[in-house]
């Protein structure tokens, strides 16, 4: 389902489905049992660890992959009990169920597979910093891989709510009202690579806002990275038209009955698919006690069968390979898993 709003994922909402007894039960006997040192040190070990799973697990994260490939390209999964169990058990089956899924890929240079979502204090204005690291809305935006999962542990004092919007959605917006600014989004335009710059890379990339490949229009956006490459006195600037295009492109997106807004609960699973749509987060205030704040874990999971990929991604995937591509990868990053931020 494509071109999706608002008011189409608030009435159907099979894209929210809960956990079987069974498959849940078996995906945490299979995390209780690893060797989470290890894992660490050694994280294709999860490879092993998924061959064990059974027919209606793998089943499940079959279902998952196809409704982000070819459905809606949203889902969560709920009934994950999260304070009933060891947090490092709770990781160690979040990472076996991406790894069901299909590649896991390295978020950041220091090469974690798994992802810390908290507030650490970062300056958002730092242009080095991630977003994710502070307690500031992101934006919408999409992750420089097929699919990015997240499992939230603890929620916000208040807000932090995450935010979703179809690609196909705002560009039919887009071509309706403004056809000129919305062929504009289909040059290269340079994003800023925040320091994480593999060898032989500018410290940018140029890529399209949308990209079409087949009959399909993939997104790759984040507007801050867009806005902060201009430090770069060598790379391209966008001209006021181009400018013009993705203040309207940020307009609709930020529609209420354009995109679909929704809040976590402890245990929930939730993936999205990047190609198809754009994700956000609100800015939150958070608890006082740091055992009590804000904390999601995050995976980059890149997917079999997946859509091709124009050979221009190549600049911020590393290849283009269907179901081996995307992540961080600069000198001396080594895949590795770290339990705590």
């Amino acid at each position: 389902m494509t071109g999706w709003v608002a008011a189409d994922l608030d009435g159907d909402r099979s894209w929210h489905t809960h956990w079987d007894k069974r498959e849940l039960d078996e995906l945490l006997t299979l995390a209780s049992a690893a060797d989470r040192s290890a894992l660490a040190d050694d994280p294709a070990r999860l490879q092993a660890l998924a061959a064990d799973a059974s027919a209606p697990l793998v089943e499940r994260a079959s279902a998952v992959r196809a409704e982000l490939i070819h459905g809606r390209g949203l889902t969560i999964v709920s009934g994950l009990q999260v304070h009933d169990h060891d947090p490092d058990e709770i990781a160690v089956a979040f990472l076996l169920f991406g790894t069901l899924l299909g590649s896991l890929r390295t978020q950041n240079a220091a090469g974690h597979l798994l992802g810390h979502v908290t507030d650490v204090g970062a300056d958002a204005s730092d242009p080095t910093t991630r977003i994710y690291q502070t307690n500031q809305r992101q934006t919408f935006h999409t992750d420089s891989t097929d699919a990015v999962g997240l499992l939230c542990l603890r929620t916000a004092l208040k807000g932090g709510a995450s935010m979703v919007v179809s690609v196909d959605a705002v560009y039919q917006r887009m071509q309706a009202s403004a056809p000129d600014l919305a062929r504009r989004l289909f040059e290269p335009i340079a994003t800023d690579r925040r320091g994480e710059q593999p060898d032989g890379e500018l410290p940018w990339f140029e890529i399209p806002v949308l990209s079409r490949c087949g009959d399909r229009i993939t997104g790759l956006y984040q507007r801050q990275y867009i806005d902060s490459a201009s430090r770069f006195e060598a790379a391209p600037k966008p001209d006021a038209e181009y400018v013009e295009a993705l203040d309207l492109f940020d307009e609709i997106m930020n529609d209420p009955a354009v995109h679909f807004q929704m809040s976590f609960a402890p245990g929930d699973m939730q993936f999205v698919h990047n190609h198809s749509l754009l994700h956000d987060r609100t800015g939150f205030i958070d608890h006082d006690d740091p055992a009590r704040r804000r904390h999601l874990l995050r995976l980059w999971v890149s997917l079999p069968g997946d859509r091709e990929l124009p050979a221009v991604f190549t600049q911020r995937y590393g290849t283009v390979t269907v179901g081996d591509r995307g992540g961080i990868r600069v000198r001396g990053t080594t895949p590795t898993i770290s339990f705590v931020p």
